[in-house]
């Protein structure tokens, strides 16, 4: 690539690599903060699940925003309130304003993915992008995946707030070169945003998480958790309603003509459904190796490092492998394995030793290496070029709304499980074991169906178009 188009993709690579560490930084210190804090673990696990929300009701808008803002200006937008949200979170005084300074960060890291990805499928030639792509789902993946390591270390030594204090330079840094650095790729569009699909949205997505989070652990008085997904469904229904009026005259949020393209489809769906595993397991993971094995915080980063790596090394490899082989013979392997290490995941008991754990985590990572760049290199290659934008903008609220979901369903089933063996009389280690076990159980049971799609996946066939410049 010309060196100006290379320099462009790295700064938004490190950026984003940078803004998504956040997405799961919080997971080994939630035993931290819930004491800190004075909070639960049902509330202190929005501060996860708040991130990816936001993220999932933000990123509708970007494709909006990425027509219509030049790319310089769009990306130093996203940078400054990702900073911003990062120093509130840093001296956050109470609870509440530290979940608000989460919402201000996942607000610029929505804006980032989407970005990322257009500007990519605009300036990489297809018989490229599989090897450009690899490195996007090494941070994709990557990223969320060492968070839990990374904050294991600063809480070893550290108080929780230096999670936040050691990434602000870094992301002040991405500003002010990228700001200097990136130039606008392609020409803005006068297209107008459309308020009630923005609404719409919110409550659609917002709704569902919410219900799905108040499962297993509804109080006396407390609305019924399927009264949030009832709202959900039913904005989502009116969502979709109004943009297929809207796409007819090219004003709709979100174009869904995308769906017609059946590789497009399936490539989000199975990308979602690794997701909701992916997300699910960085927050079980961490509350099983303390929580019921009594690992300390360091002993359970190190842990997770193995994995971590492992997928940040396989990245740009399976990005190659998949220009020369396509994404069929990746996915239906990477499928498999990750099924095979989620099943061995509902063997853990109070007993299991470190090699096991550290043997799942290394399965898990290497199965999602080989699943997620051919998933997005062929489902974003299967979109008409126009359509870069809304397909982006698709695939990254589809990932959020999944690891939003993943998140709250998996610690659903394990707080009702565990509260249900409780209340037997169950001593409240084996109780906590039973309860991961239960969510271990439904991830696993997912997997097959993952399994069944991958054979599904096409590669599509690209021409060789002149990228944008």
């Amino acid at each position: 690539m010309p060196r100006r188009d290379a320099a462009i993709i790295a700064i938004l690579l490190v950026s984003t690599f940078v803004v998504i560490l956040n997405e799961t930084i919080m997971g080994i210190a939630l035993p931290v903060l819930t004491a800190d804090l004075h909070v639960d673990f049902a509330a202190g696990q929005w501060l996860t699940s708040g991130f990816l929300l936001t993220m999932a009701v933000v990123i509708p808008v970007t494709g909006f925003l990425i027509r219509r803002v030049r790319t310089r200006r769009l990306f130093c937008v996203a940078m400054a309130l990702f900073s911003a949200g990062t120093l509130l979170a840093a001296t956050a005084p109470v609870f509440g304003v530290l979940l608000a300074a989460r919402v201000v960060q996942a607000s610029g890291t929505a804006i980032m993915m989407p970005l990322l990805m257009t500007t990519v499928m605009k300036l990489v030639p297809p018989q490229r992008r599989g090897a450009v792509m690899g490195n996007i789902g090494t941070v994709i993946a990557v990223a969320p995946a060492i968070g839990p390591t990374i904050s294991g270390f600063v809480l070893h030594s550290l108080s929780w707030r230096f999670m936040f204090w050691l990434v602000l330079p870094v992301a002040l840094t991405a500003l002010v070169v990228g700001s200097r650095r990136i130039v606008d790729v392609g020409e803005p569009e006068h297209v107008r945003i459309d308020p009630p699909s923005v609404i719409l949205s919110a409550f659609g997505f917002g709704g569902l998480v919410y219900g799905l989070s108040s499962l297993g652990h509804e109080g006396t008085g407390a609305s019924p958790s399927w009264a949030p997904i009832v709202v959900g469904v039913t904005a989502l229904a009116l969502f979709v309603g109004r943009q297929r009026r809207l796409q007819r005259t090219d004003t709709a949020l979100l174009d869904l003509r995308t769906f017609r393209s059946g590789g497009f489809t399936i490539a989000l769906l199975l990308m979602m459904l690794s997701m909701t595993t992916l997300f699910g397991m960085v927050i079980l993971l961490p509350i099983y190796m303390q929580t019921v094995i009594g690992l300390d915080t360091r002993t359970a980063g190190l842990l997770l490092l193995p994995g971590g790596l492992m997928m940040g090394l396989l990245g740009p490899v399976v990005g190659r492998q998949y220009d020369r082989l396509g994404a069929r013979p990746l996915v239906v392997p990477g499928m498999v394995l990750t099924s095979l290490a989620l099943w061995s995941a509902t063997l853990f008991t109070s007993d299991t030793g470190i090699p096991m754990l550290m043997t799942f985590h290394i399965m898990l990572a290497v199965g999602l290496a080989l699943v997620f760049t051919p998933l997005f290199t062929a489902g974003l290659g299967s979109v008409a070029p126009r359509n870069y934008s809304y397909g982006s903008a698709i695939f990254g609220t589809g990932q959020q709304l999944a690891g939003a979901t993943g998140v709250a369903l998996l610690v659903s089933v394990m707080t009702a499980r565990s509260s249900s063996l409780a209340a037997a009389g169950t001593v409240p280690v084996e109780a906590a074991a039973g309860g991961i076990h239960a969510a271990y159980l439904v991830a696993a049971t997912l997997s097959l169906i993952g399994i069944v799609g991958a054979f599904f996946v096409r590669t599509p066939v690209t021409s060789e178009s002149t990228p944008e410049r």
